[in-house]
């Protein structure tokens, strides 16, 4: 499971250190996508990564054509050097607003990327009450 929330900086090489048990999850080697949702970045292990996009396959031509070529576009399928870092593409921090600080978050059977300050917008912005609303209506 993807738990935890680690800052780390984007090195000049555009390289980006993945936390260790999040490798030890994700596995030898991982895609990492632009998200369809906003303004990040989504780390799946190759597992994951074909539920995800299988949905996809199953849409009318079109749409998955553009859906794949959009997620695919600049994805990387990421190999972690032996210090843990992975090489991202120009177009995934450009889409992530990635320029020095990256937030990665744990998220269950994936993870994501973020700008430092995209983030703390983003978590500053939660209404804890909201969410809690919407879970019990859930069930949870």
């Amino acid at each position: 499971m993807l738990t935890g929330e680690y800052r780390h900086s984007v090195d000049p090489k555009n390289r980006l250190f993945i936390p260790a048990k999040h490798r030890e999850e994700l596995g030898p080697s991982f895609m990492i996508v632009k998200d369809v949702r906003g303004p990040r970045l989504k780390v799946f292990s190759m597992e994951a990564w074909e539920a995800y996009i299988a949905p996809i396959r199953k849409q009318e031509r079109r749409l998955a054509e553009s859906a794949l070529r959009f997620l695919h576009k600049d994805a990387v399928t990421a190999e972690p050097d032996s210090q843990g870092r992975v090489l991202l593409t120009p177009g995934l921090l450009a889409y992530a607003g990635i320029t020095k600080e990256a937030v990665v978050v744990g998220c269950a059977d994936y993870c994501e990327i973020w700008s430092a300050e995209r983030y703390e917008a983003e978590v500053s912005g939660e209404d804890p009450e909201l969410l809690r609303a919407e879970l019990e209506k859930l069930g949870l």
